[in-house]
C-alpha cells in the first residue's frame, strides 16, 4: 500500500478510532510517525503507544492506547494536518501558531526533532507545522 501522506492517514485512523471509542489504534511504523505519537503522549492527549511485533519478529506497525476521561469521553477533541504533500506550512520561532489559545497543541518538525508548539517556541526553533491536536 503505497500512502502519499502517511501522517494525514495517521491522523485520520486515530480520528476514526476516537469517534469508534476504540481503546487503541494499529498504525503502520515509521520514525515520523512514532515521534508524533510521543509529542501527543507527551502533551497528555494518548495514554501510550507500543510497537507491534509480528510472528516473524520484526516489528512493522505500532499501537495507539487512546486516553478517555469520565463516560468515555476522549480527550483528543480534534486533529487536524496543516503541511500537506501539496502545500508545505513552515513557522519560523517567533510566529509558531498558537492552538485554541494555547489548549491544543501544535505539532511541529523541526532540525531537533518532531517537537510540540510550546518546545519549539522555549528552544527557539521554527519548522514545519505538521498538526494541531487539540
Amino acid at each position: 500500500m503505497n500512502l502519499t501522506d502517511p501522517i494525514g492517514d495517521m491522523l485520520t485512523r486515530i480520528r476514526n478510532a476516537i469517534q469508534a471509542r476504540h481503546d487503541s489504534v494499529t498504525v503502520p511504523l515509521s520514525r515520523e510517525k512514532v515521534a508524533v505519537a510521543r509529542v501527543l503522549k507527551d502533551e497528555g492527549f494518548i495514554r501510550d503507544f507500543e510497537m507491534v511485533r509480528e510472528k516473524s519478529g520484526k516489528s512493522r506497525a505500532f499501537r495507539i492506547h487512546l486516553k478517555y476521561v469520565g463516560k468515555k469521553e476522549p480527550v483528543v477533541t480534534g486533529l487536524r494536518r496543516i503541511s500537506k504533500p501539496g502545500l508545505r506550512v513552515y513557522s519560523g520561532s517567533k510566529s509558531i501558531p498558537l492552538v485554541y489559545g494555547g489548549l491544543g497543541v501544535a505539532v511541529l518538525s523541526t532540525p531537533a526533532g518532531v517537537v510540540s508548539g510550546r518546545k519549539a517556541r522555549q528552544m527557539n526553533v521554527g519548522g514545519e507545522v505538521l498538526c494541531y491536536v487539540w
